[in-house]
């Protein structure tokens, strides 16, 4: 007689058996590619309740029961201001998930909302700082976020069209407010697509935002770039599938030789300092 499976067990087995190529997959791709994990480390997941940061819990829970690589998992949920029942949510998700979060409180929704310059820019800043402040508590030496794949298009997208410049979003960074952390993104090769599948799949709800400042407005989400954008690359698929594919590959294969100038650890470089070097004249030995 076949074991019958719990819901819990069945949302992890929709992630290696259904899903596999669409999740699992591109998960384990960007954690080897980009080398993500590694002995000995001591991961901080950090959750909002999202659909995208509850899937990276359970990712990494899976990872943490498999992989070869010993390391340590903690998972966060930095609340800034919840309402009751959203945290409530956030709280019976994890629960359903078998995910053993920590909570802690803060302000920060309340002193985003009275700022009226740039509100979503602000409450990232001071969310991070949070996230590494409760990390680095816990002995961690990363961070985990729920980027994936669209994240990285779409903000490459903006960053030009409304930035003015050629800026990606990379899959990890060293923090440069708390010395000895990282941020890890092990979503980046993830699609949004298949995230909301598989929640659908499994009849799962997230929180969409849960900010004050968004939740006042008629959609929920406000008249961002980011949506624009969005809107945008459905429009370009429609008739070039690729596109999505075309700018993620795009920041991984930059022609450096074809830009007039560009940013490199602070300093701004011109083509015009190395433009005549192929001009001066080769001596003897062929050197010039």
């Amino acid at each position: 007689m076949a074991r019958t499976l719990d819901r819990r067990q069945l949302v992890e087995r929709s992630i290696i058996k259904k899903y596999r190529k669409e999740l699992w997959n591109p998960f384990i791709l960007a954690v080897k590619r980009y080398e993500l994990v590694r002995e000995g480390d001591r991961i901080a997941v950090c959750i909002s309740g999202g659909k995208d940061s509850m899937l990276l819990g359970k990712l990494m829970q899976q990872l943490h029961r498999v992989s070869d690589v010993p390391f340590d998992v903690q998972y966060l949920v930095m609340d800034p201001g919840y309402r009751a029942e959203n945290r409530r949510q956030i709280e019976e998700n994890a629960a359903l998930l078998g995910l053993p979060i920590q909570v802690r409180a803060s302000n920060i929704f309340s002193v985003t909302s009275k700022t009226d310059r740039s509100p979503c820019y602000l409450c990232a800043r001071m969310r991070r700082g949070h996230l590494y402040a409760m990390a680095q508590e816990l002995g961690c030496n990363k961070i985990a976020l729920g980027h994936h794949f669209s994240d990285v298009v779409e903000t490459t997208v903006m960053g030009m069209l409304y930035g003015g410049q050629i800026q990606g979003m990379m899959p990890k960074l060293h923090s440069t407010n708390f010395p000895g952390m990282e941020l890890i993104r092990p979503m980046y090769c993830i699609h949004e697509e298949d995230i909301i599948a598989w929640a659908r799949y499994n009849g799962l709800r997230f929180l969409q935002c849960a900010c004050r400042f968004t939740e006042s407005l008629a959609d929920g989400q406000g008249d961002s770039k980011r949506q624009e954008v969005k809107a945008l690359l459905r429009e370009l698929r429609r008739e070039t599938p690729q596109v999505e594919k075309n700018v993620f590959r795009a920041i991984h294969n930059v022609q450096l030789d074809t830009f007039p100038s560009w940013k490199t650890g602070g300093g701004v470089h011109s083509f015009l300092e190395h433009y005549d070097d192929h001009l001066r004249p080769s001596g003897p030995d062929g050197e010039k």
